[in-house]
């Protein structure tokens, strides 16, 4: 088993200026650093390279997607605008106003498609078994139409459209645990019955109004998108029940030649934008479950692209957690938390939250009848 990695320096210096987390800021209210600055991925790059983990991993260049490769899904119109705002020295943003980029992110966001698109390329031609491709900046939230929630391209919908135009790929699933709705991947193929989209994010966080259980697609693709919202507070067991009653069944139902994860870690402890409790040993967890799934229905072919998390200090070790299950090692680098924050009385999975996750179950077209695509 080989495991890929994509990091390019690069990725940091995509520039979200000053504001107040997310709110711009000024006279109301007082300049600090965006939510979604460099320092967290950053970080976990290092914790990478000093715990001697790149050692053991392929690494994989990023290249620079083209056009042609964003136009798979966004419009010229939309690509034009990013193009030309970037080119300013005052940036713009990607369509929100709460998603601002500097001068050069456009071609910063080209090298974070592109980096998707080669983690991809490696892991379906059987050059490396699965991938992490640690980008910046993320795209989940990224609609055909337009950016928001911090996100410009919509960079693991990019790379999926371009294995099945470029490299043979057919049938994909896409598992989403960022803590906000993947509402952007889930528009893209809304209707594509190859596309299986799993959302596992905290009930009506973000976007508002998005992320509902009967959000399941539309005419070839009804039933092919799912959403998995939890009550806040959930940690491991309740994301663990998750996984193993609706997102496991679902993939294994569907048989995909592909798992594309867009892999958040902001429902993590200390996040300041979630609130949810999912530790280093929870990811560590949720990747070993998906990798004995993988490899039932495709060999063990994954692709996971980095999207949220905005705690530096602990994103680091949650990274880790992930990148190491999926090279099937263990570096010295551990998490010094996890003996006080894994036996939390609220990591268990509490009857309110099985209750959730078996009312959503119920209610999924797709667990319940054949899918029209297969």
């Amino acid at each position: 088993m080989t495991t890929g990695y994509v990091w390019e320096e690069i990725y940091g210096w995509h520039n979200t200026g000053n504001s107040a987390g997310a709110a711009p800021a000024g006279l109301n209210a007082q300049p600090y650093e965006h939510f979604e600055s460099a320092d967290s991925k950053i970080r976990l790059a290092s914790a990478i390279e000093v715990s001697g983990l790149s050692k053991i991993l392929k690494r994989i260049p990023a290249i620079q997607a083209s056009v042609e490769d964003i136009s798979l899904v966004h419009p010229k119109e939309y690509i034009d605008r990013i193009k030309r705002d970037s080119a300013t020295p005052f940036g713009g943003d990607a369509g929100d106003g709460l998603s601002p980029f500097g001068t050069g992110s456009y071609e910063i966001a080209l090298w974070a498609a592109g980096g998707a698109i080669a983690a991809t390329k490696a892991v379906v031609s059987g050059e490396v078994t699965n991938a992490y491709a640690l980008i910046r900046p993320p795209g989940h939230h990224a609609r055909v139409e337009t950016g928001m929630g911090f996100c410009i391209f919509a960079n693991a919908a990019i790379a999926i459209r371009y294995a099945q135009k470029h490299l043979g790929v057919k049938r994909v699933v896409v598992i989403d645990w960022d803590v906000h709705h993947g509402n952007g991947t889930q528009s893209i193929f809304y209707a594509d019955p190859n596309v299986l989209t799993i959302s596992i994010h905290q009930d009506g966080l973000f976007p508002p109004d998005s992320g509902h259980v009967t959000e399941q697609g539309e005419g070839a693709g009804d039933g092919y998108a799912i959403n998995v919202p939890l009550p806040a507070g959930s940690g491991n067991g309740a994301y663990k029940k998750a996984l193993e009653e609706i997102a496991f069944p679902a993939i294994e139902k569907f048989k995909p030649e592909l798992i594309v994860v867009c892999c958040g870690f902001d429902a993590a402890m200390t996040d300041p934008l979630g609130r949810m409790i999912v530790t280093a040993t929870g990811y560590r967890e949720m990747t070993a479950a998906l990798k004995k799934v993988a490899e039932k229905v495709c060999g063990g072919k994954i692709v996971m692209t980095h999207e949220g998390g905005y705690s530096p200090t602990y994103v680091p070790f949650c990274g880790l957690a992930v990148i190491e299950t999926l090279a099937g090692v263990e570096t010295e680098m551990k998490d010094a938390l996890a003996e006080f924050w894994d036996v939390l009385p609220d990591q268990k999975l509490h009857d309110w939250q099985e209750e959730r996750i078996q009312a959503v179950k119920s209610q999924l077209t797709f667990l319940k009848e054949v899918g029209k695509g297969q």
